[in-house]
């Protein structure tokens, strides 16, 4: 049995993914994972996974190209040659599967299944409904995992999980601390000069301190570290970065892709959640983890991806004392285990 998964958007997104991707493998004798460009790397650093295919879809990436016509027939043509018996279509709350469940139609895909709250018509054979609002991104995955037929294999926890580098580039550091001050969306990400004054403060204690960021980010990952961090922003692959957070005795990160990878290495988290989305679908998943922001400020939910009170409140009320309380906390938790 051939199954294509679908699982668009960001890295953070495919590795919230990875539960219910396993769950289909288990039961498939073949898991093509259908992934868009800006969530490839993860894609690509998954288990279980057969194939990854990668093609852009203009109703879930952010910053989209203008669909052709000439384009999507040739994805057509492409999902039709890989004979595929079932689609599964993997979207969070807010995103449509119908586009691409009519792709999958028009590509002799005989059965699909997709959590739609809209009148599918003809596009869906597995209508999964009922999914409970708050139900965290990889339940949610899971839930229409089974409706499909496709339970996790009985050993399997549910945790995240990718393949990491064997090196990492950190290595020479006895034990440090990972602040990532980026994110995809900026309003889910802690300011620039509370992420300095952080490093600062750890620096100023002992700890020594790494700064990770993708290549967009370098300017805004050199101010952060100064000189009192190892900046290495821009300078990982995606599975590199897993070694860097793996090895990390913590890390200080927003509600973006840095905080899926450290749940599926089993880093210990400070996670500086506002509530642009709701925590409880987005929070860190089955890791330690401290959750730091006004989760009930009035403008929650706004999923806007730059705050439009311009203070950004719900996180910028969190100081540099609350963070470094935070990940006391982890470190006591940690020594009261071992």
């Amino acid at each position: 049995m051939n199954v294509l998964a679908v699982r668009q958007d960001n890295n953070g997104d495919v590795l919230l993914a990875g539960p219910a991707l396993r769950a289909i493998a288990a039961g498939a004798s073949r898991l093509v994972l259908l992934c868009g460009p800006s969530g490839r790397a993860a894609a690509e650093a998954l288990c279980g996974v057969d194939e990854v295919l990668c093609w852009e879809a203009a109703w879930i990436e952010a910053q989209p190209q203008p669909p052709r016509r000439d384009d999507v027939d040739r994805f057509v043509d492409r999902l039709a040659h890989l004979r595929i018996d079932i689609a599964v279509i993997f979207t969070s709350f807010h995103q449509s599967p119908l586009p691409m469940a009519l792709l999958l139609r028009m590509a002799g895909v005989p059965k699909i299944g997709a959590i739609s709250e809209d009148y599918p018509g003809g596009l869906l054979d597995v209508r999964h409904r009922g999914v409970p609002d708050d139900l965290h991104e990889v339940e949610r995955a899971l839930s229409l995992a089974r409706a499909m037929g496709f339970a996790p294999p009985p050993h399997d926890e549910g945790r995240l999980a990718m393949c990491v580098a064997d090196e990492n580039p950190a290595a020479h550091l006895r034990s440090y601390v990972v602040v990532h001050p980026g994110a995809t969306v900026p309003a889910r990400a802690w300011s620039p000069q509370k992420n300095r004054a952080l490093v600062r403060a750890l620096a100023e204690r002992g700890r020594q301190v790494v700064v990770t960021g993708g290549a967009s980010e370098r300017q805004l990952c050199a101010d952060v570290a100064g000189e009192q961090a190892l900046n290495l922003c821009g300078a990982t692959d995606f599975r590199e970065l897993g070694r860097v957070i793996a090895d990390a005795d913590a890390i200080v990160v927003g509600n973006t892709g840095a905080a899926h990878v450290a749940a599926a290495v089993g880093t210990s988290t400070v996670s500086l959640f506002p509530p642009t989305v709701p925590a409880a679908r987005f929070r860190p998943w089955m890791v330690e983890h401290v959750l730091l922001g006004d989760q009930q400020i009035p403008c929650r939910g706004c999923r806007a991806r730059i705050c439009p009170r311009g203070d950004h409140a719900c996180v910028n009320a969190v100081d540099v004392g609350d963070v470094l309380a935070a990940l006391r906390s982890l470190r006591a938790a940690r020594s009261v285990r071992t």
